[in-house]
């Protein structure tokens, strides 16, 4: 349960001060008060205090400089004003320095509650922002980012030397690597992390609506928009936009952002004013964006505003020594969303997990453990548990049974074509699983596959 707001009043006149304690004080709030800013100080370092609603002019140390103590060493306090109709100018002064509001004296009751509940309502927003921030960035720290593969520490070492810079980054790699993760690892670990990070699908969406979504639109400036829309741009002033699928948008649209790109600035759709801003630009793409380049498909230009640093993620069955370790980190993640106690996975269930190929990479793996948390009523999940795809029902690999015909005179080369491909096949795609049934390195394997065009 949530504790009550504390609220200190300061006021040296002592009648004022007893009424606003009594109109004040009850089963809502926790409500003390000072005679005087020096007194207001000794109980703002003895307790914990959400609203100060002081008297500018007091005998001593006046409000103006209780004020400015409490911003600086108290900066989640909240601080009201009260003034005479004569010193209207000092509580607008009070405001540029950081209170929130002024009343005028004599009090209006009604008036003071209805501020009081608005000042308290703005604090628990900020204390949720504050801390949804702070969930976020731990979220992102390296820490909770599971890779132990080589190939994983180059990425996150080259994350490290970007990240408090204000280069332009591509992420590459196959579809559920893990970029949205990088991504937000970047702007988490960067001078912009206090800033808000902005994620856009490109490919989901047309490009006028892309072009809305990201740089916003007048009134009237098509069917739809009957009022003015603010995009993705302009909210990610000063931080970060992450651009997903980069390589499906249209030639017209890639002309604009290279302009975002080279001049920190756009034009709404249908409007004629020049918004400047200052956003980083992190894009990715599951495509080979250098064929794409090649074909016509982006603009050679763009790439290279975009490629400055380039980050290419490795697919899951290339870092296969890190899959138990997520698995057992899903797993926990899992149980303690669906409520249920703690599980455990087979040694075999997990062997069985390495030696399959996972297409669909981290966001499948997530996916399965997820449905096997869900499906699962013991405390062990076995073999026999995983899907049919993942762990053959009848146990032993197919590839032993296959046969493999080939034609008279066939190559070397047709030949072990073949064998890859038949014994590919037999191992679900698992290339770890099946470079060992070959008695081949995986590199050798690898280079095999991309040489014959498996």
């Amino acid at each position: 349960m949530r504790r009550k707001h504390s609220i200190l009043i300061v006021e040296d006149e002592k009648n004022t001060r007893e009424g606003l304690l009594w109109s004040l004080e009850g089963e809502k709030y926790d409500v003390a008060a000072a005679a005087n800013a020096e007194e207001a100080l000794e109980l703002i370092r003895s307790r914990e205090i959400d609203l100060i609603i002081t008297d500018l002019r007091m005998p001593g140390m006046d409000g103006m400089k209780l004020l400015d103590i409490a911003r600086e060493e108290y900066p989640s306090i909240e601080v009201i004003i009260l003034t005479g109709h004569g010193t209207v100018e000092g509580a607008v002064e009070a405001i540029k320095k950081g209170a929130f509001d002024y009343l005028l004296k004599p009090v209006n009751l009604d008036e003071l509650h209805l501020l009081v509940d608005r000042v308290l309502l703005q604090h628990d927003l900020k204390e949720e922002n504050e801390a949804l921030r702070e969930e976020l960035e731990e979220r992102h720290g390296f820490g909770n980012i599971i890779g132990r593969a080589p190939r994983m520490q180059e990425v996150f070492q080259r994350v490290r030397q970007v990240a408090p810079t204000r280069a332009s980054v591509l992420l590459t790699g196959e579809s559920g690597t893990g970029k949205e993760v990088i991504a937000g690892a970047i702007h988490y670990n960067s001078p912009r992390k206090h800033k808000r990070f902005i994620k856009l699908n490109c490919g989901a969406l047309t490009t006028t609506l892309l072009e809305s979504e990201l740089f916003g639109h007048e009134a009237g400036a098509f069917t739809d928009a009957r009022k003015q829309k603010i995009g993705r741009f302009e909210m990610a002033d000063g931080g970060t936009i992450f651009l997903d699928e980069i390589t499906e948008t249209a030639p017209e649209f890639q002309i604009k952002l290279l302009r975002v790109l080279q001049e920190q600035e756009f034009e709404r759709v249908g409007g004629a004013a020049t918004i400047r801003v200052d956003v980083r630009v992190i894009a990715a793409t599951n495509q080979n964006i250098e064929d794409a380049v090649s074909e016509g498909r982006f603009r050679e230009d763009l790439y290279y505003r975009l490629n400055v640093v380039k980050i290419e993620l490795p697919p899951l069955r290339e870092r296969e020594e890190d899959i138990p370790l997520l698995a057992q980190a899903f797993l926990k993640e899992f149980c303690e969303a669906n409520g249920k106690p703690p599980m455990k996975m087979s040694p075999k269930a997990l062997a069985a997990l390495r030696q399959y190929a996972w297409p669909g990479n981290v966001r499948q793996l997530r996916n399965v453990i997820e449905g096997l948390v869900v499906m699962t009523s013991g405390k062990e999940i076995m073999v026999r548990n995983l899907p049919e795809e993942i762990a053959p029902r009848g146990g032993a690999s197919t590839v032993s049974r296959r046969v493999v015909q080939l034609r008279a005179g066939a190559s070397l080369a047709d030949m072990e074509r073949e064998m890859i491909r038949v014994t590919l096949e037999g191992n679900n795609g698992n290339r770890a699983a099946t470079a060992r049934a070959l008695g081949v390195g995986r590199k050798t394997l690898y280079r095999k596959i991309e040489e014959y065009g498996l």
